[in-house]
């Protein structure tokens, strides 16, 4: 059954705060709101009655009637949930006139999120999203009455808050009121400038969801028609970032060891997960030690391709544009941070989401769907089974045991696969033998989940070894610029698709990526060695002053 909403979101407690969810009860006075009214045996609903139509179609009229309706530049596009109902009920005219927010957009370059106030419903979601997901806490409603809207402390731009730049507020936005700055028209002059090297690079998870903005159904794998729809742009090369992942894995693996052996700053944290790092920097700055120092994955690629390939091709850093396709609005954040560049040269220079990636094909008149399957370009364009389920959560932490697991018993794993870190759960638990020690891991996705684990670190109380935290629920095939959906089973089948894909790779563990092995020995030396942390590992900032 098909319930009409504007305010649910899939791991957020329901509110009732749109009423477009109302349905009629038996023997009840008034409407009732389906997302927050329990269930009750006996109980007789109708979703849909002449009643319950004719108040949801008031309450989309009252919506549009402070709404801006110019259609054609919104970010929401045909993805609009207000457009859809106002179709669905038969809106054709609003009978309700009166005053109008007309608040300018907030487009400020330095953020990463924009804001249009005239677009918002205040609904909600994107508060609670923001509370109850990522824990930031950047966005709350503020003002009263029809002044009322939702914006940040003191009236500050949100790059100046504790905003962590993660995107789910835009994935749970009903009507394009919030939005991620599109970079898409200076990729374009990239590409069109004849002197430039355009080197594109895609994250592991963007595979299992592109097709979905061509019209193919979650969890369709669409690499090798991905591969041929970037080199139809006319790019110098097209690389994968999974080279970058299986890279991370030897240095964060070899800095797990260590730290584990010596009892250094336990429990390490991964840090793959900008929007992780952003927010341990805000809230838990006297945890920053125990954050693993390696960059990205995307970053790590952006560093070897400007500091070893460039080379190897007889190239410079200035003359290569390095162009990432993530599923994550906080990587274009991430590519700004201290420690990812070299003389003020960016190891990327650009972040396209998901989003804009289907945008950018289709303003070159590329069908995704029709093109043959290509790969990848060597050598950066080889990756493994661990690198690929980096897209999902649990999955940096599967790759690292995979490595760290066979180092520290010194034996090959017949069958690595590590199931006590698989699945969608919020909070995943796990104890292994290792070499003889007892390992206690954690892996938590939705920033939220974590807070009770990082208090209890601050006060000592931590039995954990090794944390895996990812912003996103389900981690990156639920990012902030993949494709929108409305059903959690969109995320789910995106897992799926990642998992299988695993399963029939010829290689993976990370340490047994050949190309990963010629990069140490011709240019890393070793890893956590001099080179590797000058390139590969960053310092972190405290943010705490800010509000």
């Amino acid at each position: 059954i098909d319930i009409p909403t504007f305010c649910h979101q899939p791991f957020v407690d329901p509110k009732g705060a749109c009423r477009i969810c109302v349905v009629e009860v038996e023997k009840a006075r008034s409407l009732m709101t389906a997302c927050s009214t329990p269930a009750a045996e006996g109980m007789v609903i109708k979703t849909t009655s002449e009643r319950v139509d004719k108040a949801r179609k008031v309450i989309i009229e009252l919506l549009l009637a402070n709404h801006s309706t110019y259609c054609p530049t919104c970010h929401a596009r045909d993805k609009c949930t207000l457009l859809k109902y106002a179709r669905r009920y038969g809106v054709e005219k609003v009978r309700f006139f009166g005053k109008r927010r007309d608040d300018e957009a907030d487009t400020d370059m330095e953020s990463i999120v924009h804001r249009d106030q005239s677009k918002c419903i205040l609904c909600g979601k994107c508060v609670e999203v923001c509370r109850q997901i990522s824990g930031a806490e950047a966005i709350d409603f503020k003002y009263r009455g029809f002044e009322t809207q939702i914006g940040s402390a003191y009236d500050k731009k949100l790059w100046e808050t504790r905003c962590i730049n993660c995107g789910q507020c835009v994935n749970g936005c009903p009507t394009g009121a919030i939005y991620v700055r599109s970079d898409v028209e200076e990729v374009q002059k990239e590409l069109r400038d004849p002197a430039r090297k355009v080197i594109f690079q895609t994250a592991p998870s963007i595979r299992a969801a592109l097709g979905e903005e061509f019209g193919l159904p979650a969890g369709t794998i669409v690499t090798g028609k991905m591969v041929a729809a970037l080199k139809r742009l006319h790019p110098y090369k097209v690389f994968q970032t999974d080279f970058g992942a299986d890279l991370t894995i030897m240095e964060e693996g070899s800095e797990f060891i260590r730290r584990f052996t010596e009892n250094d700053h336990i429990p390490m944290f991964t840090s793959c997960c900008p929007a992780w790092q952003k927010y341990i920097e805000h809230w838990y700055p006297d945890l920053l030690a125990n954050l693993s120092s390696c960059k990205s994955p995307q970053q790590m690629t952006g560093s070897i391709v400007k500091n070893w390939y460039a080379k190897e091709m007889g190239l410079t850093r200035e003359e290569i544009t390095v162009v990432s396709i993530m599923p994550c609005s906080a990587k274009k954040w991430e590519i700004t941070r201290p420690g990812c560049c070299v003389d003020q040269l960016a190891d990327v220079d650009f972040v396209l989401t998901t989003r804009e990636l289907a945008d950018l094909l289709k303003a070159n008149n590329i069908d995704l769907i029709s093109l043959p399957e290509e790969n990848y370009d060597d050598i950066i364009g080889e990756g493994t089974g661990a690198a690929e389920i980096f897209a999902v959560t649990g999955g940096v932490m599967e790759a690292a045991l995979r490595t760290v697991v066979e180092i520290l018993e010194k034996k090959s794993l017949p069958k690595p696969d590590f199931v006590e870190v698989r699945g969608l759960q919020g909070v995943k638990e796990a104890t292994l033998e290792v070499a003889g020690h007892q390992v206690n891991l954690l892996v938590v996705s939705g920033l939220a989940n974590a807070i009770p684990f990082l208090d209890d670190i601050r006060k000592g109380k931590s039995k954990y070894h090794f944390i895996e935290i990812m912003n996103c629920p389900g981690g990156c095939i639920n990012g902030g610029g993949m494709p929108f959906y409305e059903k959690m089973e969109t995320v789910e089948k995106r897992y799926k698709a990642i998992m299988d894909d695993d399963k029939q790779m010829k290689v993976r563990k990370s340490h047994e990526n050949q190309a990963i092995q010629k990069l140490y020995k011709e240019f890393l030396g070793e890893p956590n060695g001099h080179k590797s942390h000058q390139l590969l590992h960053t310092p972190y900032v405290d943010r705490s002053d800010v509000v």
